[in-house]
């Protein structure tokens, strides 16, 4: 028996979605990604479409989503001119089909995703801070003189000078994020990890709780649930989790 299963065992009463939770749909095709939804049910609302699946069918499953009543995060990390950006960001926006959408969260890459997304005030613009799988010796290796929390902190501080609605941070800085950022900062927190699952590749990870004590305003927790044996019940617990914050 999983550990998940086994703690909804214990506690059999029926935990609804909690939309703090997204799940992403990192998965080879559209339909592993379709079987994952339908396994997981009612339980889980939020779904992130990142790069993987952009290729073989991620748009039109997004479409699909929002028309069933799902919220969806597209994890597309746009980074490129100022205006390339803002018009990837206008043609994303007009078609309805996401909630979150993120940009790399560099001043020219954030204020040009802030102008594409114009008037569709429903779609929210968060910066990547720094990636959750890169540890200090990776950020000096790429060039930069700025530890992590230096560097998260000064992005964070682009984020809201862009007029962006939040950011991606580790559970390790979402505190900052949320002091830097007040109450309506939106912090979605990759590298979620309940106690009972493996941090995988993960560098900087935290437990449900432990992210949403810090600040988090939504968790992104992806191997747990959907390479469980029951992705349902996995989901079901780490909601509870989540519920008891």
């Amino acid at each position: 028996m999983s550990p998940a299963s086994a703690a909804l065992d214990a506690h059999p009463e029926t935990v609804r979605a909690d939309p703090r939770l997204i799940v992403p749909l990192d998965l080879p095709t559209r339909a592993d990604a379709e079987a994952m939804v339908e396994r997981l049910g009612e339980q889980v609302s939020f779904y992130k479409i990142g790069l993987q699946l952009l290729a073989t069918g991620g748009m039109d499953m997004a479409k699909d989503l929002k028309r069933r009543g799902r919220q969806v995060f597209l994890d597309w990390k746009l980074h490129d001119i100022g205006a390339t950006v803002e018009k990837a960001t206008a043609a994303i926006t007009a078609t309805g089909a996401c909630d979150f959408l993120t940009v790399h969260a560099e001043p020219q890459v954030l204020a040009a995703a802030v102008r594409g997304r114009a008037g569709s005030v429903g779609v929210k613009i968060l910066g990547v801070t720094v990636l959750t799988s890169l540890t200090e010796d990776d950020v000096k290796a790429i060039g930069y003189g700025l530890t992590i929390p230096d560097l998260v902190e000064r992005r964070i501080r682009q984020v809201l000078e862009s007029g962006a609605d939040g950011v991606v941070a580790s559970p390790h800085e979402a505190a900052m994020a949320r002091r830097i950022g007040g109450p309506k900062f939106l912090v979605v927190t990759p590298g979620v990890r309940p106690s009972w699952a493996r941090a995988d590749d993960q560098a900087r990870a935290a437990t449900p709780e432990a992210a949403l004590g810090a600040g988090a305003s939504h968790l992104v927790c992806g191997r747990p649930i959907t390479a469980a044996n029951d992705p349902r019940a996995a989901a079901e617990t780490i909601a509870r989790e989540i519920a008891r914050v």
